[in-house]
């Protein structure tokens, strides 16, 4: 089978946009990991909100310790994002052709973003418990990505997977609640129209409120466990002054939702989503305006390099 380049062009795009909206808004995800990942110990936390952590960087004068892991998460955000869009994109066109179906209907169409992203999932789980350890490691002490997977066992490198496989369910939930916000808002729109014919199109700006809404419930009921994953992932803090709230015994799904529940309680579970949802929707945003408008162009390369190999091809055939 021959390489599917519309699948390729579509899977090079979204990495490209993933990589730029990555790097740009890698401070704000450094502060929200390390926020994330400390649990109250004996009634004490170091950080009360994000700027704490931007404090404590500049404090130590070291700012640029925000941008510690970049590297390997962009690595990983690239290689995420160019597997997802390729799988999703070969998925749906081997369904087409496969099932004889025009189009793909709700209940297929999250099925295979359901299998695309399991696909991604498993693929990159270790350069994401790499750059998650990154993250929260102490400003300046960071260490490189072969030294930060090689410290433990290679089953260490997948800790968390089981939790990124869950949260696969993440974009099927935002599709139904997006899908239903919207069958309500059309239904209210053509009540007040007074007939049936009034446009079943959404505005642009009825879209991207009902994505954010969508986004945000999405999140909201999948965020515990996106916590949970991200203390499974932390580094285990160095300072020998402070007891530890989660050991690395502990680093399992029960011994973390303990750790929770113990220390802060239900608010614990939910610590840091304001900055998860900022972050997620400036991300989304990013990467899809830049994928839009680098596809055409991607497309056209593609194409491009391709009649160039072949017409190499065939002159060193003919010569």
């Amino acid at each position: 089978m021959g390489i599917d380049l519309e699948s390729l062009s579509e899977a090079t795009s979204g990495a490209i946009g993933s990589l730029l909206s990555t790097t740009i808004l890698y401070p704000l995800d450094t502060c929200k990991t390390r926020y994330q990942a400390e649990v109250r110990a004996h009634g004490q936390q170091k950080y009360r909100n994000l700027l704490d952590v931007l404090q404590e960087a500049i404090s130590n004068r070291q700012v640029l310790s925000l941008y510690q892991g970049l590297c390997t998460k962009n690595l990983q955000s690239f290689i995420a994002q160019f597997v997802y869009f390729y799988g999703y994109s070969y998925f749906k066109r081997l369904y087409l052709e496969r099932s004889g179906a025009k189009r793909i209907g709700t209940k297929e169409n999250l099925v295979l973003a359901a299998a695309a992203g399991a696909c991604t999932a498993i693929m990159t789980q270790p350069l994401d418990t790499a750059s998650s350890r990154m993250q929260t490691s102490a400003f300046g002490k960071s260490k490189g990505l072969w030294k930060t997977l090689t410290e433990g066992t290679w089953s260490d490198a997948f800790d968390g997977l089981g939790i990124s496989l869950l949260l696969t369910s993440n974009p099927a939930i935002q599709y139904t609640v997006f899908d239903q916000l919207k069958q309500r808002l059309l239904k209210g729109n053509r009540d007040k129209a007074g007939n049936s014919s009034s446009s079943e199109a959404l505005s642009a700006f009825s879209a991207f409120l009902l994505g954010a809404i969508s986004k945000s419930i999405a999140t909201f009921m999948t965020y515990p466990a996106i916590r949970c994953k991200v203390m499974i992932q932390a580094a285990d803090s160095n300072d020998d002054g402070t007891k530890k709230a989660v050991r690395k015994s502990q680093k399992t799904l029960p011994g973390v939702v303990y750790a929770i529940w113990r220390s802060e309680g239900v608010p614990g579970f939910f610590k840091g989503f304001h900055a998860q949802i900022l972050k997620t929707v400036l991300s989304s945003a990013l990467l899809l305006m830049i994928k839009e408008k680098i596809s055409a162009a991607t497309w056209v390369l593609i194409l491009a390099t391709r009649r160039y190999l072949l017409l190499t091809r065939s002159r060193l055939k003919s010569a």
